[in-house]
């Protein structure tokens, strides 16, 4: 799983494109996604999502993924589940301080976001881990969760 994880990471630019591409399409079927239910979409959404994203990225399905924030690497995999960046215990050699052959996620995640065009992401405060929600559908979540902030806009 590292090494894929690792793999992401130096094609965060190119994963970023990619779902650039995708999420204007899961957006617009929105009305389908609404009209099936949600909730009734959640297990089979979070089984494709687990498909995809567990392999790529050693996904840890929290439930609000911050992949795209973190340099497409899922903070999640870090032994401290540090949603914000470094503990302070990354070793000299940038390796992790509780698991020392692991290189440090935030390590990782500062590289790849340098590769993306959205770099800046990693600097935001992200929301604690919610485990309420481990194993659902981050992707649903973003879907609904967006739509429903632009209808409150609109």
């Amino acid at each position: 799983m590292r090494s894929a994880r690792r793999w992401a990471t130096r094609q965060a630019r190119l994963l970023e494109a990619v779902f650039d591409l995708v999420d204007p399409i899961l957006r617009a079927l929105h009305p389908i996604w609404r009209g099936i239910g949600y909730k009734r979409l959640e297990r089979p959404a979070a089984a494709i999502e687990a498909l995809f994203k567990k392999p790529l990225f050693d996904c840890q399905m929290c439930g609000r993924c911050q992949i795209g924030a973190s340099g497409m690497t899922c903070p999640m995999n870090c032994p401290k589940s540090m949603r914000n960046g470094p503990c302070g215990g990354v070793r000299p050699d940038g390796n992790c301080e509780i698991e020392p052959a692991m290189p440090c996620v935030w390590v990782e995640a500062w590289q790849g976001s340098q590769r993306m065009r959205g770099s800046e992401r990693i600097s935001a405060l992200q929301p604690a881990a919610d485990h309420s929600l481990i194993g659902t559908s981050s992707w649903l979540r973003h879907i609904r969760e967006g739509r429903e902030a632009a209808e409150r806009n609109a």
